[in-house]
């Protein structure tokens, strides 16, 4: 074993939730992959754990990740580029958009080196989430790089699986069209970010992840929106990189615990 962590919430709603990740390496042809997972749901059943799960990188398919974006590309860009780098374990097989994407922009290239099936499904389509459920119905998760559109209950019913979401920190005070004007205007000190799963509830899901950073008067407009999609983008990349690395654990009705 070469990393453990664990985590008690004495303040959890019930009763104390204890909860830890361990990372151990093993020889696969002494303890087959099937014995392991054998081993410890016996194991987590012995201590009467809620949940017990084991994930073994290059013995497993990795998981599958659609995007669904706008027309802001800079969160979609991380995602991909750092993927396109080995940094994210994962696979792209489809990418959905409400605007189109020019057959020259390099995202596009992109896509098409790495076989990501690409999906322009304009707002005004009738059956719309028809289409979109159709076109990811074959993903585990759904990450929204400033899929600027809010998706129904009926969408979120239908896909039935995690949805990680983006947004700038500085709901909910500014809303609407160009936020970070309005929060420059307003001589906003702090800027950040929010990862958080999705929910019915609008921007209300648990949060995996937020960055914070000051900002001041010598800032310009453009600075000020400049670092702020630079926290977008991080943010993104951390709370989808703690999903597919399994460090995060999900517990009681809105709370997360990241587990190194």
């Amino acid at each position: 074993m070469y990393s453990f962590d664990l985590h008690v919430d004495t303040d959890a709603s019930d009763e104390p939730m204890f909860m830890s990740r361990a990372e151990f390496t093993f020889d696969p042809k002494r303890w087959t992959m099937e014995q392991v997972s054998r081993d410890f749901h016996r194991l987590g059943g012995d201590w009467s754990a809620q949940e017990s799960k084991v994930h073994v990188p290059g013995l497993e398919n990795q998981l599958r990740i659609g995007l669904l974006f706008s027309s802001q590309h800079h969160c979609l860009n991380e995602v991909v580029q750092r993927w396109d780098a080995g940094e994210l374990l994962c696979e792209i097989p489809c990418a959905v958009s409400n605007h189109a994407l020019p057959a020259q922009n390099p995202i596009h290239r992109m896509f098409e080196r790495h076989n990501v099936k690409f999906h322009h499904i304009p707002q005004d389509v009738q059956h719309q989430e028809d289409e979109m459920l159709e076109a990811v119905k074959d993903t585990d998760i759904l990450v929204l790089a400033r899929y600027m559109r809010v998706l129904s209950p009926r969408f979120l019913q239908g896909y039935g699986k995690d949805i990680i979401n983006i947004h700038h920190g500085l709901l909910p005070s500014f809303k609407g069209a160009n936020p970070y004007k309005q929060a420059y205007e307003k001589g906003v000190k702090i800027i950040g970010a929010t990862a958080h799963f999705v929910t019915e509830e609008l921007d209300e899901g648990p949060i995996i992840e937020q960055l914070v950073e000051r900002v001041g008067h010598r800032d310009s407009l453009a600075s000020f929106a400049f670092r702020s999609r630079a926290l977008e983008r991080q943010c993104l990349f951390n709370a989808l990189k703690y999903y597919l690395d399994h460090r995060i654990m999900r517990y009681s009705l809105n709370r997360v615990a990241v587990l190194n």
